[in-house]
Protein backbone atom coordinates (compact mmCIF):
# COMPACT_ATOMS: atom_id res chain seq x y z
CA UNK A 1 0.00 0.00 0.00
CA UNK A 2 2.87 2.37 0.85
CA UNK A 3 4.40 1.95 -2.59
CA UNK A 4 1.02 2.53 -4.26
CA UNK A 5 0.49 5.77 -2.27
CA UNK A 6 3.96 7.02 -3.18
CA UNK A 7 3.39 6.37 -6.87
CA UNK A 8 -0.14 7.85 -6.87
CA UNK A 9 0.78 10.97 -4.90
CA UNK A 10 4.15 11.38 -6.55
CA UNK A 11 2.92 11.10 -10.12
CA UNK A 12 -0.05 13.40 -9.50
CA UNK A 13 1.99 16.17 -7.91
CA UNK A 14 4.76 15.82 -10.48
CA UNK A 15 2.23 16.07 -13.32
CA UNK A 16 0.84 19.19 -11.64
CA UNK A 17 4.24 20.87 -11.91
CA UNK A 18 4.79 19.62 -15.47
CA UNK A 19 1.42 21.09 -16.45
CA UNK A 20 2.25 24.43 -14.76
CA UNK A 21 5.46 24.51 -16.76
CA UNK A 22 3.62 23.73 -19.99
CA UNK A 23 1.01 26.40 -19.23
CA UNK A 24 3.77 28.98 -18.92
CA UNK A 25 5.30 27.80 -22.20
CA UNK A 26 1.99 27.88 -24.05
CA UNK A 27 1.77 30.58 -26.71
CA UNK A 28 -2.03 30.72 -26.81
CA UNK A 29 -4.61 31.48 -24.16
CA UNK A 30 -6.44 28.28 -25.09
CA UNK A 31 -3.28 26.24 -24.57
CA UNK A 32 -2.57 27.99 -21.27
CA UNK A 33 -6.12 27.24 -20.11
CA UNK A 34 -5.85 23.61 -21.20
CA UNK A 35 -2.63 23.04 -19.23
CA UNK A 36 -3.94 24.87 -16.14
CA UNK A 37 -7.07 22.71 -16.13
CA UNK A 38 -4.93 19.59 -16.21
CA UNK A 39 -2.60 21.03 -13.59
CA UNK A 40 -5.32 21.71 -11.04
CA UNK A 41 -7.15 18.46 -11.82
CA UNK A 42 -4.15 16.19 -11.21
CA UNK A 43 -3.25 18.21 -8.11
CA UNK A 44 -6.64 17.38 -6.60
CA UNK A 45 -6.35 13.72 -7.64
CA UNK A 46 -3.04 13.37 -5.76
CA UNK A 47 -4.22 15.07 -2.57
CA UNK A 48 -5.68 11.97 -0.82
CA UNK A 49 -2.45 9.99 -1.32
CA UNK A 50 -0.29 12.73 0.20
CA UNK A 51 -2.63 13.19 3.17
CA UNK A 52 -2.55 9.43 3.79
CA UNK A 53 1.27 9.34 3.69
CA UNK A 54 1.50 12.24 6.15
CA UNK A 55 -1.04 10.62 8.50
CA UNK A 56 0.80 7.29 8.30
CA UNK A 57 3.98 9.01 9.47
CA UNK A 58 2.13 11.01 12.14
CA UNK A 59 2.98 14.25 10.35
CA UNK A 60 -0.34 15.63 11.59
CA UNK A 61 0.37 19.26 10.80
CA UNK A 62 1.46 18.50 7.24
CA UNK A 63 -1.64 16.30 6.79
CA UNK A 64 -3.98 19.01 8.09
CA UNK A 65 -2.30 21.71 6.04
CA UNK A 66 -2.31 19.58 2.90
CA UNK A 67 -6.05 19.01 3.35
CA UNK A 68 -6.52 22.74 3.91
CA UNK A 69 -5.04 23.45 0.48
CA UNK A 70 -8.03 21.87 -1.28
CA UNK A 71 -10.03 25.15 -1.44
CA UNK A 72 -7.13 26.90 -3.19
CA UNK A 73 -6.84 23.99 -5.64
CA UNK A 74 -10.55 24.24 -6.39
CA UNK A 75 -10.20 28.02 -6.91
CA UNK A 76 -7.38 27.36 -9.38
CA UNK A 77 -9.55 24.88 -11.25
CA UNK A 78 -12.52 27.29 -11.33
CA UNK A 79 -10.34 30.18 -12.54
CA UNK A 80 -8.90 27.93 -15.26
CA UNK A 81 -12.45 27.02 -16.31
CA UNK A 82 -14.20 30.38 -16.00
CA UNK A 83 -11.46 33.02 -15.81
CA UNK A 84 -10.44 35.47 -13.09
CA UNK A 85 -13.24 37.08 -11.15
CA UNK A 86 -15.65 34.19 -11.62
CA UNK A 87 -14.60 32.13 -8.61
CA UNK A 88 -17.06 32.08 -5.69
CA UNK A 89 -16.12 34.68 -3.09
CA UNK A 90 -16.90 32.29 -0.23
CA UNK A 91 -14.37 29.81 -1.64
CA UNK A 92 -11.72 32.52 -1.84
CA UNK A 93 -12.42 33.41 1.79
CA UNK A 94 -12.26 29.73 2.75
CA UNK A 95 -8.90 29.35 0.98
CA UNK A 96 -7.48 32.42 2.78
CA UNK A 97 -8.88 31.15 6.07
CA UNK A 98 -7.26 27.75 5.44
CA UNK A 99 -3.86 29.40 4.91
CA UNK A 100 -4.10 31.35 8.17
CA UNK A 101 -5.52 28.44 10.18
CA UNK A 102 -3.05 25.94 8.71
CA UNK A 103 -0.02 28.03 9.56
CA UNK A 104 -1.47 29.03 12.94
CA UNK A 105 -2.15 25.37 13.76
CA UNK A 106 1.45 24.56 12.89
CA UNK A 107 2.83 27.10 15.33
CA UNK A 108 0.29 26.24 18.05
CA UNK A 109 0.81 22.48 17.77
CA UNK A 110 4.57 22.74 17.90
CA UNK A 111 4.50 25.20 20.81
CA UNK A 112 7.83 26.41 19.53
CA UNK A 113 10.32 24.75 17.28
CA UNK A 114 12.44 22.05 18.84
CA UNK A 115 13.26 19.60 16.01
CA UNK A 116 14.43 19.77 12.42
CA UNK A 117 11.37 17.75 11.39
CA UNK A 118 9.16 20.55 12.77
CA UNK A 119 11.04 23.13 10.73
CA UNK A 120 10.51 21.00 7.64
CA UNK A 121 6.79 20.59 8.36
CA UNK A 122 6.41 24.35 8.86
CA UNK A 123 8.20 25.01 5.58
CA UNK A 124 6.00 22.44 3.83
CA UNK A 125 2.94 24.14 5.33
CA UNK A 126 4.00 27.63 4.28
CA UNK A 127 5.22 26.54 0.85
CA UNK A 128 2.19 24.45 0.03
CA UNK A 129 -0.53 26.74 1.36
CA UNK A 130 0.87 30.06 0.17
CA UNK A 131 2.19 28.60 -3.07
CA UNK A 132 -1.10 26.92 -3.95
CA UNK A 133 -3.16 29.99 -3.06
CA UNK A 134 -0.92 32.38 -5.03
CA UNK A 135 -0.80 29.99 -8.00
CA UNK A 136 -4.60 29.77 -7.95
CA UNK A 137 -4.59 33.56 -8.27
CA UNK A 138 -1.98 33.28 -11.09
CA UNK A 139 0.58 35.19 -9.01
CA UNK A 140 4.20 34.48 -9.99
CA UNK A 141 5.29 34.66 -6.32
CA UNK A 142 3.51 31.33 -5.81
CA UNK A 143 6.41 29.62 -7.54
CA UNK A 144 8.84 30.71 -4.79
CA UNK A 145 6.59 29.23 -2.12
CA UNK A 146 6.20 26.02 -4.11
CA UNK A 147 10.00 25.79 -4.34
CA UNK A 148 10.26 26.06 -0.55
CA UNK A 149 7.63 23.34 -0.19
CA UNK A 150 9.38 21.05 -2.70
CA UNK A 151 12.79 21.32 -1.02
CA UNK A 152 11.35 20.88 2.48
CA UNK A 153 9.11 17.97 1.52
CA UNK A 154 11.90 16.24 -0.38
CA UNK A 155 14.12 16.48 2.68
CA UNK A 156 11.40 15.16 5.03
CA UNK A 157 10.49 12.31 2.67
CA UNK A 158 14.16 11.35 2.45
CA UNK A 159 14.52 11.33 6.24
CA UNK A 160 11.41 9.13 6.52
CA UNK A 161 12.63 6.84 3.72
CA UNK A 162 9.89 7.61 1.20
CA UNK A 163 12.44 7.72 -1.60
CA UNK A 164 9.97 7.76 -4.48
CA UNK A 165 8.32 10.87 -3.04
CA UNK A 166 11.71 12.42 -2.30
CA UNK A 167 12.78 12.04 -5.94
CA UNK A 168 9.38 13.21 -7.16
CA UNK A 169 9.71 16.40 -5.14
CA UNK A 170 13.19 17.07 -6.55
CA UNK A 171 12.02 16.47 -10.13
CA UNK A 172 8.98 18.69 -9.45
CA UNK A 173 11.34 21.42 -8.32
CA UNK A 174 12.94 21.42 -11.78
CA UNK A 175 9.55 22.07 -13.38
CA UNK A 176 8.64 24.77 -10.86
CA UNK A 177 11.90 26.58 -11.58
CA UNK A 178 11.30 26.19 -15.32
CA UNK A 179 7.78 27.59 -15.03
CA UNK A 180 9.03 30.55 -12.99
CA UNK A 181 11.85 31.32 -15.42
CA UNK A 182 9.52 31.02 -18.41
CA UNK A 183 6.98 33.39 -16.82
CA UNK A 184 9.71 35.92 -15.96
CA UNK A 185 11.04 35.78 -19.51
CA UNK A 186 7.54 36.27 -20.94
CA UNK A 187 6.91 39.21 -18.58
CA UNK A 188 10.17 40.91 -19.63
CA UNK A 189 9.44 40.38 -23.32
CA UNK A 190 6.00 41.96 -23.00
CA UNK A 191 7.36 45.10 -21.30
Amino acid sequence: MELFLQIWGGISYLLNKVCFSQAERSTTSRGNRHWRLWSWGVYLIGLPAWVTVFVTEHNWIAAAVESGGAPAMIIGLIIALRGHGHEPKWLDHLARFSVVIGLGLSFFEFGGISTFKQVLELCIAAGFLLGTYLMAKDNIQGYFWLMLGNVSCSTLMGIQQYYILMVQQLVSLVFVVDAYRTRRKTMHESE
